[in-house]
């Protein structure tokens, strides 16, 4: 299991900087928002992309791709019914695999709720139908940047389409491709029925990629959330790849967020 952090912790410092106090925290991953970037990826250039995968090989951090992929943005939505906006969805989509590539990550996370809420007279099949028509048309661009999209299932409090791990998999088989699987989150495991090791268990094998926070936004080991069955679930199936910190209060500092984070789950790693 491999220990990351998402960029946007680091606030409006530098890239490299960023990248450089993670590594001498203890983190080997760094996981890029790209509106940290630019606006749109369309606007990041082949020099910026060659730089920021440079300063990250420089401080010995590895990217491992893209989150909030659609932040920030305008213009694209995976669940409309509108053709052009979906197509144009599409399109960006691989646009952002082709950054995930030139930055040298491999995943990305579809979190994006404001991009995927449903509209009205949109019901949720029709919603999974649109979405899986909008994501299978990126996917030859993903499948050739060898980039994995990591569907991310999000909580009520974030929006109202792809509630649940369960729903996360029954898209990823409307999909149908190998480069298609499942993003875990804890604080959005946190408000499903299930717990969350349950949910671990039962997503075996199509895990992409993981984030570690609590409910209440702060890091792991910050709230109420005890992380020691959680890590013994990823455990227990072999997950060996990223567990990213993602964070949405930054009140206690950095230090703390960073820091803190790091040696509570490596205590409960290797409890």
């Amino acid at each position: 299991m491999k220990f990351g952090i998402c960029n946007e912790t680091f606030g409006d410092w530098p890239l490299a900087r960023g990248f450089q106090y993670a590594q001498e925290a203890g983190y080997t991953g760094i996981e890029i928002a790209p509106f940290t970037m630019a606006s749109s990826a369309y606007d990041i250039t082949p020099a910026q992309r060659e730089e920021t995968r440079r300063a990250a090989e420089e401080a010995g951090i590895t990217v491992i791709g893209l989150h909030w992929l659609l932040a920030k943005t305008e213009g694209f939505y995976l669940t409309t019914p509108d053709d052009e906006v979906r197509n144009r969805t599409s399109d960006y989509f691989a646009e952002l695999a082709r950054l995930c590539r030139d930055l040298g990550g491999t995943v990305m996370v579809l979190g994006s709720p404001q991009q995927r809420n449903l509209l009205p007279g949109v019901s949720e099949a029709e919603a999974m139908r649109l979405a899986a028509d909008c994501l299978r048309r990126a996917m030859p661009t993903l499948e050739e940047c060898g980039v994995t999209l990591a569907l991310e299932p999000l909580g009520p409090a974030e929006g109202d389409f792809l509630l649940t791990a369960e729903k996360g998999m029954e898209l990823r088989e409307l999909i149908g491709s190998p480069n298609v699987d499942l993003h875990l989150d804890v604080k959005a495991m946190s408000s499903e029925a299930k717990p969350i090791p349950q949910i671990i268990r039962e997503s075996a094998g199509h895990i992409a990629h993981f984030h570690a926070n609590d409910a209440n936004k702060l890091g792991p080991g910050m709230g109420e959330i005890d992380f020691h069955p959680i890590f013994a679930a990823l455990k227990e199936i072999n997950y060996d790849r990223w567990v990213s910190v993602e964070v949405f209060d930054y009140t206690p500092g950095l230090e703390k967020l960073v820091d803190g984070s790091l040696k509570y789950m490596q205590d409960c790693l290797n409890a």
